[in-house]
């Protein structure tokens, strides 16, 4: 396993973490190295439960882990994008479940930039808090004095069993079927929270890979949800005081982009654990060490490749995007183009380089003890993520010949 000071791969990354944009950077890569025993430790009964333990939960809250996005008018970090991905590959490194709820709870953080300030002021009354939820499918929503009632089931709920906060879609009925808006003819979701209290977890969470997410369902039969903590689903127009920097207008596109930097340290990491057992290994049968053999010198360094671009493009893309939203306008669709291609190549490129890395490794890669095995199967779970899943390159394509757009995430 890597430690977290051996975690870049190239030269050029480090001299980017030493010419951070965020003061907070190295300190909070500190907490990382010092939390390292205990998410390598948790990380793996986390696989085992399927959850994170609320040992490490309150760990990583602590360590101000949840709080690299939220607003430095909420008591938060408001770090630059750039070292936010640093962080959340250091942590996918020793442990892509743990990283992963940390991209989720920043994801559903962002999207607090559009509610109502009395309900921004609630929700971080003592300081970052956490929030865990999604966003399909929707919830029936019943008008109620002052607020709605919200009744369904929505899962995919990452770190729900620890999070203070859930976020949920509502959408209000008209007798069988949705209300429709009078102008656009079409309906008007919304986006709930209620405390953690008001919804019951199920235990749904079993998967081929990721499993240590926490991804379960959440319930709520006839919850409460006042109108300042819910608002109706559109661009972002007018941020309540708080989120009105440059990271609220990056939604949804930065956590789209953070869900495959997960990709790209495990991929990574892979590619580490070959270059440690090439040293060691003949294949069987042979007596040529792995090392030694062209195909897999070839496999390896096919991989890399794709790690490496990957990387790189996502760093790029949100550079761009955080340079344009400090203008501040709305994300041009040339951006957006780019961020979503950026998500949906390094998902691809680095399954691809899991499966490259577990050919070269032979019968080794099939046993759970070598890691192998557990990383090829997060890499192909993150793969399927609908946010960057293969549809997503025909989505960005309807863009680039000027069609009507198909994905909801880049209509922000």
């Amino acid at each position: 396993m890597p430690t977290v000071s051996t975690m870049t791969m190239t030269r050029n990354e480090s001299q980017e973490t030493a010419t951070s944009p965020s003061g907070a950077l190295p300190a909070m890569l500190q907490q990382v190295q010092a939390l390292e025993s205990m998410i390598a430790e948790h990380g793996r009964k986390a696989e085992i439960d399927r959850r994170l333990s609320a040992e490490l939960y309150q760990a990583l809250e602590q360590a101000e882990l949840f709080a690299m996005t939220v607003p430095r008018a909420y008591g938060g970090l408001e770090m630059h994008p750039l070292d936010v991905y640093r962080v959340w590959e250091a942590v996918a490194r020793i442990d892509p479940a743990v990283a992963w709820n940390l991209v989720m709870n920043g994801s559903m953080t962002a999207m607090l930039a559009w509610l109502p300030q009395r309900g921004a002021d609630q929700i971080f009354a003592d300081g970052p808090t956490t929030v865990a939820g999604a966003l399909h499918p929707f919830c029936t929503a019943v008008r109620a004095d002052g607020g709605w009632r919200l009744s369904g089931q929505v899962p995919f709920a990452s770190g729900c069993d620890h999070a203070s906060w859930f976020i949920l879609p509502g959408m209000e009925m008209d007798g069988e079927g949705p209300k429709l808006d009078p102008v656009t003819g079409q309906p008007a979701p919304m986006v709930m929270l209620l405390p953690r209290a008001d919804g019951t977890v199920l235990d749904t969470w079993h998967t081929l890979g990721m499993r240590g997410t926490g991804s379960a369902d959440i319930v709520v039969n006839g919850a409460f949800v006042p109108d300042h903590l819910c608002y109706s689903v559109g661009p972002l127009e007018h941020p309540n005081p708080g989120f009105d920097g440059p990271m609220a207008r990056l939604f949804p596109l930065f956590t789209v982009m953070g869900e495959a930097v997960i990709s790209v340290a495990v991929a990574a990491t892979m590619i580490e654990q070959l270059v440690g057992l090439a040293q060691r290994k003949a294949p069987a049968y042979t007596t040529v060490a792995l090392r030694d053999r062209e195909l897999a010198q070839y496999q390896a360094g096919c991989a890399r490749a794709r790690v490496d671009a990957a990387r790189a493009f996502i760093h790029q893309a949100v550079n761009e995007g955080y340079a344009e939203a400090c203008q501040p306008l709305r994300l041009t669709t040339e951006t957006k183009i780019r961020m979503q291609l950026a998500a949906s190549f390094a998902a691809d490129a680095c399954a691809e380089a899991g499966r490259l890395v577990h050919a070269a490794a032979g019968s080794s890669g099939i046993r759970n003890e070598l890691g192998f095995e557990r990383a090829f199967r997060d890499l192909h779970t993150l793969s399927q993520h609908g946010s960057k899943a293969l549809p997503r390159y025909g989505s960005a394509g309807r863009l680039m010949f000027g069609l009507e757009n198909d994905w909801i995430f880049l209509s922000f």
